[in-house]
Order: C-alpha cells, then sequence, then structure tokens
C-alpha cells in the first residue's frame, strides 16, 4: 500500500452509511426522532462540503485579510455560543466572555504560529485556519461549561471565589480528560490524519503534543480571564 492517503471516490464514501442506514432505522422503528437524525446527518454533508469548497478557495487566495476576517468571525461567534448555558446573562456577559476568547486564544495561536511552528507568514491559511478553529472551539467550551457552573453555584448562594473555583475545575474536566486519554484510549484528528498522509508517527506525535498543550492553555487561560472578569455582572441580580 503507498504511503501517500488515497483519495475517496464518491462511490465508496457512500458506502459509509451503509450502518449509518441501519442506526436510523432503528430510530425510526423504535420512536426515537429517526427525522432529527436524518436533518443532523443532511447537515453535517451540506456543511462539510461546503466548508471543503470555501477552504480550497481560502487556501489558494493567500490572503491575511479573508484569514484575519475568518479567524475575527470565529472569536465572535465562539464568544456568542459560549454563553448558551447563561441566555439570560448573555448580553451582560458577552463583553467578558469576548476579551478572555480573544486574549487566551489569541496569545496562544501566536505563540504556536509565530514560535512553535516558525511560519514566515501568521496567516498561512494552511496551518493558521485549523490551528484557530481547534484553540478557539475549544475556549468556547471551556468558557461556557464555566459560566454555567459559575451561575448555578452563585444562584445556590455561595460566594463568588469557591463558586469561581467549582467552575474553573467542572470547565477543565473535558480537557484534562483528554489529555489522560490521548495516545491510550484515542488517537487524536490531526494525529490520525497525518499517520494516513504518510508522515512519520514520530513526527504525527509532536504535532498531537503541541494540540494538546495549546487545548490545555488555550481553554485554561480564556477560562481563568472570564472568571475574572465576569464577578461584577453574573453576581447582579
Amino acid at each position: 500500500m503507498s504511503d501517500v492517503v488515497s483519495s475517496i471516490s464518491l462511490a465508496n464514501l457512500s458506502l459509509t452509511f451503509i450502518p449509518v442506514v441501519f442506526v436510523v432505522y432503528i430510530l425510526f422503528k423504535w420512536s426515537l426522532q429517526a427525522g432529527n437524525a436524518i436533518y443532523a446527518l443532511a447537515r453535517m454533508l451540506s456543511q462539510l462540503l461546503l466548508v471543503g469548497y470555501f477552504l480550497a478557495y481560502i487556501f489558494a487566495s493567500d490572503s491575511a485579510w479573508i484569514v484575519f476576517g475568518i479567524i475575527s468571525i470565529m472569536v465572535f461567534a465562539s464568544s456568542w455560543i459560549a454563553l448558551d448555558t447563561v441566555k439570560d446573562k448573555r448580553l451582560v456577559l458577552y463583553k467578558q466572555s469576548l476579551l478572555s476568547i480573544a486574549i487566551g486564544g489569541g496569545v496562544v495561536f501566536l505563540i504556536v504560529i509565530l514560535v512553535v511552528l516558525e511560519l514566515d507568514k501568521w496567516y498561512f491559511p494552511k496551518y493558521s485556519i485549523p490551528i484557530a478553529g481547534m484553540i478557539f472551539a475549544n475556549s468556547m467550551t471551556s468558557v461556557s461549561l464555566a459560566a454555567e457552573r459559575l451561575a448555578s453555584e452563585i444562584s445556590r448562594g455561595v460566594d463568588y471565589v469557591n463558586a469561581r473555583r467549582v467552575a474553573l475545575q467542572t470547565a477543565l474536566i473535558p480537557v484534562i480528560n483528554s489529555l489522560f486519554a490521548v495516545g491510550l484510549v484515542s488517537f487524536p484528528g490531526m494525529m490520525t490524519g497525518q499517520i494516513l498522509s504518510g508522515v512519520s508517527p514520530l513526527i504525527a506525535a509532536r504535532y498531537q503534543i503541541m494540540v494538546m498543550a495549546m487545548i490545555f492553555a488555550s481553554s485554561g487561560i480564556s477560562t481563568i480571564m472570564f472568571l475574572l472578569f465576569a464577578e461584577k455582572s453574573i453576581t447582579e441580580r
């Protein structure tokens, strides 16, 4: 077998949906929201196909402004989505969420791009967009978990310092669990993709170490900053 990953034909790709159809059929027979699953699958197909064409255009453009625009959209959108767990406080906490994710994720992004990978251009799309996506998505998830737990603790009458400690611990549970599991229970997407494309497993492991470190750091810094910024807004009745 060639060391270079082979292209998947549409005919072969369609075969992966045979077990998918089986699961949807069982959902339908058991009256378990088969329609919702079909809608989710259709959304997944359309979104990934559109993203594929869109990224192909972006990668060919080599424009700093386009890449900056895409990363800005990531930051603004993730900051808003992160507060879905505290919708009643979303407007008053949006500024804190935005600053936390932008600064926490942005610092880690620049360190990885300019210092670790030593790219000549920070906006090289092949690297900057996937890395920014991983950083801001994980920062968003951690801030979201922290906001929900913080609001819950405050509503129970817990003082802010203790509520903040519980919120930070809760927010980092998924990230810390992934650190325990990586390489033992799971092989993450980046490492798997690189191995499939013919990269040495040792080099792929280095990239995955970089990814896990940047996810932990960006999630932690963004969450800590959010919890420091949010005290006044979230304790207001």
